[in-house]
C-alpha cells in the first residue's frame, strides 16, 4: 500500500508532490504559540485549505487542534523532512518515514560536502554562492560567469530616481475567494475565543498561495518589474511599498513555487536578452545565493543558535511600538513608514528590514533572541529557518562574525541618500546633538559607545571606533539618546 504523504505548510506545491494520496493537517495550536500577524495566519490558512481544494480526493484534510490528533498511532505515513527543528523533532518521535527535504536549489547533503571542504575557513555567503552556480551551470558561461562578474553590486545600489512617488509598475495581485472568506471568518472567531493573539491588518490578501497564482506573480515580476529590481534594490520610496521586489518570498517559503525553476525563468530573460545582467544577477543572488545559504546554516549551526549568541551583550526589551505595530508611537519617518507597512501588509523589503528595522534594534540593543521571534511572527514570509541567519547573525551581530564580518550600523545619512524619507521627517539626518538630531544618527555614536569594548578587536571597525574618540561631544550624544523619549 502505498503511504500517505504528510505535507507542512512550506511543502505546498507540486515539487512535494509525486502522485500519491496526501495528507494535509490545520492545527489550530500553531497559530496560538505566540502574537502573529494577521496576514500571515490568513496566508498559512488560505494556502493549506487552497491545497487541499486542489489535491480533491487525493488528500485527507483536517482541521484539529494539534497534529497529534491525526498523526498519533498511525503507521502509513511519510514526510518529505519538514522546514522546522521542533517539526523534525515531533516527526522523529512517531512512526513516520522521513524522505529528504526538498524545495531549494542546492540539498543539505551538497551545503555539508562544501562546508567540510572548506576546513577551517569561513562559510562565507560569496563562496557558497560561487559554488552554487559553477556546480550548476547558472549564469555561468562554460567556467566563467556570465558577463565576466560573480556580482554587479556596483551597479545595484542606486537611490530612488529624484522626485520619483513610485518606481513604475504595481504588482500583479491575486483575487480573494471563498476559502479567504471563510479563513477572514475563522480568524474573526479565534481572535474573539482567546485562542489566537492577531497583530495588524488583514485585506486584501496581496501574495500568491496557490501554483496558478505563484506563476502569474512570478511572471509579471519577470515582465515589467526585473530590469528595475537591480539598480533600485536597494532604494526606499515611502509611496511604493513593494519597489520592483518580486513579492515572491511568500509561495516560495510556503512551497508553492520551486526556486530553481524561478531562477531558469529569470536567466532565460537574460539569454533572450528581455532583462539585464546587472539585474538577473541580483534576482538570481537572492535565491539560490542567500536563501538556500540561510536555510543550511539553519541546520548547519544548531537549534540553539538564536538563544546561545549575544556577542553584544543586547538585552533590551522590544518596545510596544514594535509589538503592536503602531506607528503613531514613532516619529522617525522611515521608521514610521517602515512599521506602518509591516501593519499593513506584513512585509517589507530587505533594506527596510536590515537598515531600518535591524540598524534600530541594533543600536538600541533589543534582545537577539526575542527580535528574532519577532521578525518570524510579524512577517508574512517568516519562518523558523529563515530568520536565525538574517536576524541574529547578519543583523544584529549577535554570534560574533559567524555569517557577517562587521554589524550592519549606519546613521541617517545612508537612509538619507537611499529613501526619500528624510524630507519630511521633522528630524536632520545630518545632526546629532540638539532637539532635531537624527535617531539614527546619533544613535549610531551611541551604539559604538555603548558597544566599542566588544568591537575593539574587530579590522572592519576600527576606522568607526576610532572616529568615536575623535568625537568632541560624545559624552553628550550619548546623555542624550539615554535621555531620548522621543523617536
Amino acid at each position: 500500500m502505498a503511504r500517505r504523504r504528510w505535507v507542512f505548510a512550506g511543502q505546498l506545491g507540486q515539487q512535494f508532490d509525486d502522485g500519491g494520496p496526501m495528507l494535509i493537517i490545520e492545527a489550530k495550536s500553531v497559530f496560538g504559540r505566540r502574537p502573529i500577524h494577521r496576514a500571515k495566519a490568513h496566508l498559512i490558512l488560505s494556502a493549506l485549505r487552497h491545497r487541499a481544494r486542489e489535491l480533491g480526493d487525493r488528500a485527507e484534510f483536517h482541521q484539529v487542534q494539534r497534529y497529534s490528533d491525526v498523526v498519533d498511532g498511525r503507521g502509513d505515513l511519510e514526510v518529505i523532512d519538514p522546514p522546522s527543528w521542533s517539526a523534525r523533532r515531533f516527526v522523529q518521535r512517531r512512526d513516520i518515514t522521513v524522505l529528504p527535504s526538498r524545495g531549494f536549489v542546492t540539498s543539505e547533503a551538497d551545503f555539508e560536502r562544501w562546508a567540510d571542504s572548506r576546513g577551517a575557513r569561513r562559510l562565507l555567503l560569496e563562496d557558497f554562492y560561487r559554488d552554487v552556480r559553477s556546480r550548476t551551470g547558472i549564469l555561468m558561461e562554460g567556467q566563467s560567469p556570465s558577463g565576466g562578474n560573480w556580482n554587479f553590486d556596483h551597479d545595484n545600489r542606486r537611490p530612488p530616481p529624484k522626485n520619483a512617488a513610485t518606481l513604475g509598475h504595481a504588482p500583479w495581485w491575486p483575487e480573494e475567494d471563498d476559502i479567504d472568506e471563510r479563513v477572514r471568518r475563522d480568524l474573526d472567531h479565534w481572535q474573539a475565543e482567546g485562542s489566537v493573539r492577531l497583530v495588524g491588518d488583514d485585506g486584501p490578501r496581496r501574495f500568491a498561495v496557490t501554483d496558478a497564482e505563484a506563476r502569474l506573480s512570478l511572471d509579471d515580476f519577470l515582465d515589467y518589474r526585473l530590469s528595475d529590481f537591480g539598480p533600485y534594490e536597494d532604494a526606499m520610496l515611502q509611496g511604493d511599498w513593494t519597489m520592483a521586489h518580486s513579492l515572491l518570498s511568500v509561495p516560495l517559503n510556503l512551497g508553492v513555487l520551486n526556486p530553481r525553476e524561478v531562477v531558469d525563468a529569470a536567466e532565460e530573460r537574460y539569454r533572450a536578452g528581455h532583462a539585464p545582467l546587472n539585474s538577473v544577477e541580483g534576482f538570481v543572488r537572492q535565491i539560490a545565493g542567500w536563501r538556500d545559504y540561510v536555510w543550511h546554516l539553519y541546520w548547519h549551526l544548531g537549534e540553539s543558535y538564536p538563544t546561545d549568541h549575544n556577542h553584544l551583550n543586547a538585552t533590551a526589551p522590544l518596545p510596544p511600538a514594535f509589538l503592536t505595530l503602531d506607528p503613531d508611537l514613532i516619529t522617525a519617518h522611515c521608521l514610521h513608514e517602515t512599521i506602518d507597512g509591516m501593519r499593513r501588509h506584513g512585509w517589507a523589503h530587505h533594506i527596510q528590514r536590515l537598515m531600518v528595522l535591524g540598524n534600530w534594534a541594533l543600536q538600541h540593543g533589543y534582545a537577539p533572541a526575542a527580535l528574532n521571534d519577532w521578525f518570524v511572527d510579524m512577517f508574512v514570509d517568516g519562518t523558523p529557518w529563515v530568520m536565525p541567519a538574517n536576524v541574529i547573525g547578519m543583523s544584529q551581530h549577535a554570534d560574533g562574525g559567524i555569517v557577517a564580518t562587521k554589524p550592519y550600523a549606519a546613521g541617517g545619512a545612508y537612509i538619507s541618500t537611499m529613501s526619500d524619507y528624510c524630507g519630511s521627517c521633522r528630524f536632520n539626518p545630518k545632526v546629532r546633538l540638539g532637539d532635531d538630531a537624527c535617531p539614527f544618527t546619533a544613535g549610531y555614536w551611541a551604539f559604538l559607545d555603548r558597544t566599542e569594548g566588544r568591537l575593539a578587536g574587530n579590522a572592519r571597525m576600527r576606522e568607526p571606533l576610532a572616529a568615536l574618540r575623535r568625537l568632541s561631544d560624545r559624552e553628550a550624544v550619548v546623555d542624550q539618546e539615554r535621555r531620548r523619549e522621543e523617536w
